[in-house]
């Protein structure tokens, strides 16, 4: 009876290894359609896989030269609108950066020559 457990168990570790890289494999289909690469993160995939379908549709949308401002407003709205407050986005070819966050919610991802930092804070209510 022990060996069939452990034939079980190391089946069900062979489909789960198989599952990942099955899922692993979509991910990078995925980011190579829209031309991004994940730099850095914390934040759960279809978190990432929204922000990047927000990114790439607004620079589409963009005739011509960046408009690093009008696209890190976009995220932090489209962020703050379905998860909460207090969202904060970075857009540029080159800045610096060095910020604290919510477990979760940090993503640094490039996507064709823009880089971009999406990060949310906690918000804590003042006392008087």
């Amino acid at each position: 009876m022990e060996a069939a457990e452990e034939e079980l168990e190391r089946r069900s570790k062979f489909l789960n290894s198989l599952i990942l890289k099955k899922k692993a494999s979509d991910q990078k289909e995925h980011h190579d359609r829209l031309n991004v690469r994940v730099r850095a993160s914390d934040m759960p995939l279809p978190l990432q896989n929204r922000a990047f379908r927000c990114a790439r549709d607004n620079l589409d949308s963009m005739p011509g030269k960046l408009d690093s401002k009008r696209l890190a407003l976009a995220l932090k709205k489209e962020f703050d609108s379905l998860y909460g407050p207090a969202w904060h986005c970075i857009v540029g070819t080159s800045f610096g950066s060095y910020v604290t966050h919510s477990l979760g919610g940090f993503l640094y991802f490039s996507i064709d020559k823009v880089y971009i930092l999406l990060f949310k804070t906690a918000v804590e209510p003042l006392e008087h």
